[in-house]
């Protein structure tokens, strides 16, 4: 076997090797999406059918009529953007600031800040339900926004990425006068947008799949993925009151908000990515 062959059979190999990630992965999507379409009776069966025999939409209009899947739609969809946003703009600044900016204990303070990734959420959520408690802000927005703005892990993203920034662009900036914040909303944000949009679409996604802390923090103002495991998937009865097809209608509902913003922005994703790499 020739070094052309070699090539084309670790080609065909690896493409194979990819496929077949890409069905295990995508397979219980699938399988959500093929429940929800079909009847109680159909889903209980023992035989597997990927395919429904009576293709139903009763799952979602039972759903919609049984449960508050609207408001618990309303506060995931107000606590992802309103945390996206709030992250963006103070994990930029701080980000520019560790990057950019000289001043006494700079790096001890960015080692702090960093170090902070390695407290798990667990042990937060006792001092913060405690704090919330005491100010009378439990079950509120307030509650469900205010602990996922502080995100580490967005600030030490845009600070690679804004050290990759030729420093000539600020110096020309400061010749012509402009000062630190018009800088940074002038020339840096606008350059950074790859990055940017790579941490919008991680601090979204974590908001809008977060669970522990929304599922201690509120009682009335449940998000979607608390309300469909608590309220539609029978989480703390018994298996027997279970319906399986209305779970999966719920779930996928929880699903396509999040999917539709990473396919939507995935090309910007990648390249923050591999752009915030570059340099240390």
């Amino acid at each position: 076997m020739n070094t052309r062959q070699a090539n084309r059979m670790m080609k065909i190999v690896m493409l194979a090797l990819l496929a077949g990630i890409i069905v295990v992965e995508i397979a219980p999507t699938v399988w959500m999406l093929s429940t929800s379409l079909k009847p109680e009776g159909e889903i209980v069966s023992s035989r597997i059918q990927w395919i429904p025999t009576t293709f139903t939409l009763e799952n979602y209009k039972m759903m919609f009529q049984r449960y508050t899947v609207a408001s618990w739609f309303f506060n995931s969809i107000f606590a992802a953007l309103a945390s996206t946003v709030i992250v963006l703009l103070i994990d930029a600044m701080a980000a520019y600031a560790f990057a950019r900016m000289k001043f006494f204990g700079r790096d001890m303070f960015f080692f702090l800040a960093v170090s902070m990734l390695l407290v798990p959420l667990q042990v937060t959520v006792v001092p913060l339900f405690l704090m919330f408690q005491k100010v009378g802000q439990l079950d509120s927005f307030l509650a469900l926004v205010l602990p996922t703005c502080g995100n580490v892990f967005g600030i030490f993203l845009l600070r690679q990425f804004f050290m990759t920034i030729p420093r000539e662009l600020e110096e020309a900036a400061f010749m012509d006068g402009c000062g630190h914040f018009r800088i940074f909303f002038k020339i840096v944000l606008p350059i950074s947008k790859p990055a940017l949009t790579t941490l919008a679409i991680f601090t979204f996604m974590s908001s809008w799949n977060s669970f522990l802390w929304p599922l201690i923090a509120t009682d009335k103002m449940r998000t979607l993925p608390v309300g469909i495991a608590m309220s539609i998937s029978g989480l703390g009865g018994t298996t027997a009151s279970i319906q399986y097809g209305i779970a999966m209608a719920g779930s996928l509902v929880s699903v396509l908000p999040a999917l539709i913003v990473f396919l939507s922005l995935q090309r910007f994703f990648v390249r923050g990515i591999t752009m915030s790499g570059i340099k240390g």
